[in-house]
């Protein structure tokens, strides 16, 4: 955004209107006022001279014309910045040389070029959330108050074009992601308005195809040859001929999703005539895996039928074939908290009692057991989590095999949470696995590199160099359909907001946006209380009491619990919560939940839990309080050990 002056909005979406930042309406006064402020508008910040508003504004100008603009003009002003002091510069409607100029950034048409710019360079499910915010700018026809005017219909035009691109782009954006069904009826009307753009009938045709209706997508063809040949005088271009002859071959091309699902059910049956049992358990392993990068259902349903194929595998009395099974499974991790501890609790049982009965010289094997175990222990206190992750580790050295070291190095990064401040170590691990795996082809360890560094690097408050890994995993995610990946660098777009200095209703704002990507996930392990301890982050970092609600806190209730008390005025209740509250779990939230507890504890002046806090979080005393989640922060440590 420039410099120019902000506060008030303007709109050309429609009839030609201003808004204060408050949200109200400015009041414009008669038609001419709004012919000024619109020819003002047009002129894109340039200045306009008396004279061609004078001409602009009416066909036989009165004697008086020049004095009657500069009215208008001193009226308008008055509306616009109603605080100005007498005889203070205009900043908005500005005298300038032979004429005047509108100093502002902030036109809805304006805002629509840059978003359906930006939307073309977006992943289809940013580019559709962007597209449709561009289009629900419009009130009505551009400048609808001025349709008959000159000066005006050369902005209308393009501002017209511009929507029935983004409208078009819209619909190929639900077809891009297999939602013809959604397109139709928007494109149907669409179409029928416009009947000279092939391209509305182009998308109209395709998305009745994609949805199984041949006949009707032919019709639509028809139709628009008659309507070009009848109302035009021309035939369809080679776009709308080509696609008709592609519906009658019911070319696969018209159709990818249908032409895969076709492919999938020939194959799946030959493999069902085929394949034994115990192929079929370690084939399904695989299917798992890719089904648990799609995130939402199918990462909850991967973890689910998991667990069924690793009781499988045992019942089947085959060790070897039961390490398979279990490491196969080797989904990037980069949350340290467990989903569902009941089942990673049971592949952990079911991996130790394979490691007991694999047989010697199977070092491979053996390293993705010990790799799934320190995985599936994150969080680990007891050290058996640490000790598998290294061993696992040394022997992917030793083999020179990078897709099992990444794995192993992914291990590595669950057990480097036994104090505060490793963040440092953390940014190695996710080097080496960002290097390794661009290496060697494999996507989904870079894009955890790259995220375990977004985390390290926010720890470290180099924003610059996270912003450089959020964009990478971007890229990597939108080229590789790694869905997931969106919801982290979304929420570290939270955590920037809030960590730059943003009002607190901003940074709150920005995290209610973040969470509203988390209930279809599949992650219930990362949700469970995050958007409540967020709030409370950003309260934190603005000296603001605590939320006093209750509830949503999930895992973080035992911390938030006292600064809540606090917060009612409760302090002896406080008081009371803070000496029951406990050690926090070695995860990428210590450091924030210890300056809870710091927080809390000098309210209370309770001078045990400050110093033990302050003990804990001393070797972080460089770091930015949970910012090396990637999700949020309460600012710097050293604010909390210095007392500041």
């Amino acid at each position: 955004m420039s410099g120019y002056n902000r506060g008030v909005r303007f709109g050309v979406l429609g009839p030609v209107a201003a808004w204060d930042d408050a949200g109200n309406a400015v009041g414009l006064r008669g038609p001419r006022h709004r012919a000024v402020l619109a020819r003002l508008i047009v002129a894109r910040r340039r200045v306009v001279p008396v004279g061609v508003l004078v001409d602009d504004l009416w066909d036989d100008p009165p004697p008086d014309a020049v004095g009657a603009v500069r009215t208008f003009v001193a009226a308008l002003r008055r509306a616009l910045e109603p605080d100005r002091p007498p005889r203070a510069p205009a900043r908005l409607l500005v005298t300038e040389g032979p004429g005047y100029a509108l100093r502002t950034d902030d036109v809805d048409a304006w805002r629509l070029e840059r978003m359906v710019a930006e939307a073309s360079a977006s992943p289809p499910g940013e580019r559709l959330a962007a597209l449709d915010e561009a289009l629900g700018l419009w009130r009505g026809p551009a400048y609808a108050d001025f349709a008959d005017e000159d000066w005006a219909r050369a902005e209308r035009g393009r501002l017209t074009e511009l929507r029935l691109h983004a409208v078009e782009r819209r619909a190929e954006t639900l077809l891009e992601t297999g939602r013809a069904a959604e397109a139709v009826p928007d494109l149907d009307a669409h179409a029928a308005a416009h009947p000279w753009r092939e391209d509305a009938w182009r998308l109209l045709a395709l998305a009745l195809y994609r949805t199984g209706r041949q006949g009707d997508a032919l019709g639509v063809l028809r139709r628009a040859r008659g309507l070009l040949v009848e109302q035009l005088g021309i035939d369809p271009g080679p776009g709308l001929r080509g696609l008709e002859e592609d519906i009658l071959r019911q070319e696969d091309r018209l159709d990818p999703a249908g032409a895969a699902e076709r492919v999938w059910a020939e194959a799946a049956a030959a493999y069902d005539r085929t394949v034994t049992a115990r192929a079929r358990l370690e084939s399904t392993v695989g299917l798992l895996r890719d089904l648990a990068v799609t995130g939402g259902d199918g990462l909850l349903a991967a973890r689910r039928h998991r667990v069924d194929a690793v009781r499988a595998a045992e019942e089947l009395g085959d060790p070897e074939l039961t390490a398979r099974v279990i490491g196969l499974y080797d989904v990037p991790a980069i949350w340290t908290r467990v989903d569902d501890p009941g089942q990673a609790a049971q592949v952990v049982a079911a991996a130790e009692r394979t490691l007991a009965a694999l047989p010697d010289g199977r070092d491979a094997t053996r390293a993705r057991l010990l790799a799934t175990v320190a995985l599936e222990r994150r969080g680990d206190r007891g050290g058996r989590g640490a000790r598998a992750a290294r061993e696992a580790a040394a022997i992917a050295r030793r083999l020179d095999d990078p897709a099992l070291l990444c794995f192993a190095l992914n291990a590595v990064f669950m057990q480097t949470f036994q104090r505060s401040g490793l963040a440092p170590e953390r940014d190695g691990i996710g080097a080496e696995l960002v290097a390794l795996a661009a290496r060697h082809g494999l996507v989904t360890y870079e894009v955890l590199g790259h995220l375990i560094r977004l985390q390290a690097r926010a720890a470290l408050a180099d924003f610059a160099g996270a912003d450089g890994h959020a964009e990478a995993a971007d890229r990597l995610a939108e080229r590789h359909e790694r869905p997931l990946v969106e919801v982290f660098t979304r929420w570290y777009a939270a955590l920037r907001v809030a960590a730059g200095g943003a009002p607190p209703d901003e940074a709150e704002a920005a995290y209610r946006d973040a969470a509203a990507l988390l209930p279809g996930a599949g992650m219930p392990g990362m949700a469970a209380g995050l958007p409540a301890l967020a709030l409370l982050s950003v309260r934190v970092l603005h000296g603001l009491p605590a939320q006093t609600d209750v509830s949503g806190w999930g895992p973080y209730e035992p911390w938030a619990r006292p600064l809540v008390l606090l917060a009612r005025g409760r302090d002896a209740d406080a008081a009371a919560a803070l000496r029951r509250v406990p050690e926090p779990p070695p995860d990428l939230m210590q450091e924030a939940m210890w300056c809870l507890v710091v927080r809390a504890a000098a309210a209370v002046d309770d001078r045990a839990a400050l110093e033990r806090a302050r003990a804990a979080l001393a070797p972080a005393a460089g770091e930015l309080a949970g910012a090396g989640s990637g999700l949020l922060t309460l600012g710097p440590v050293a604010r909390y050990l210095d007392g500041r």
